[in-house]
């Protein structure tokens, strides 16, 4: 579980349950994070109640992930607001396997930087 999370809404009332649900979501996400980026990472959670034409209203979720290395953002707008963290959910598993592959096999960056300068040379 992520240990820092931080849940706002943004003219949505997030309460016990909703707040429950989005933990128990994002909070699995440290699975897909090395032990180092664990330990340090921290996420913000942003809820938000747009309007749209013709009176129907659009919710959207927002996650800022706070790594080592960089820091990731994912946002997600749609008619349900369980709908809008799930998707977050998925595109943000997505960017933590980019991100693995980038910064925790060092040799594997050493190689893709050799492969670049061999290019270019």
């Amino acid at each position: 579980m992520i240990q820092k999370l931080e849940i706002s809404g943004v003219h949505v009332n997030v309460d016990e349950k909703l707040q429950r649900y989005v933990t128990k979501k994002i909070g699995k996400l440290d699975s897909y994070m090395s032990y180092h980026a664990r330990k340090s990472a921290h996420a913000e959670v942003l809820l938000k109640r747009k309007e749209s034409k013709g009176n129907k209203a659009s919710f959207a979720c927002e996650i800022i992930l706070h790594l080592p290395h960089e820091v990731l953002r994912v946002e997600e707008a749609t008619l349900n607001l369980y709908a809008a963290v799930d998707i977050v959910e998925a595109k943000m598993r997505y960017r933590l396997k980019k991100y693995n592959e980038l910064h925790d096999n060092p040799k594997l960056h050493q190689r893709l930087i050799a492969r670049v300068k061999r290019q270019a040379a």
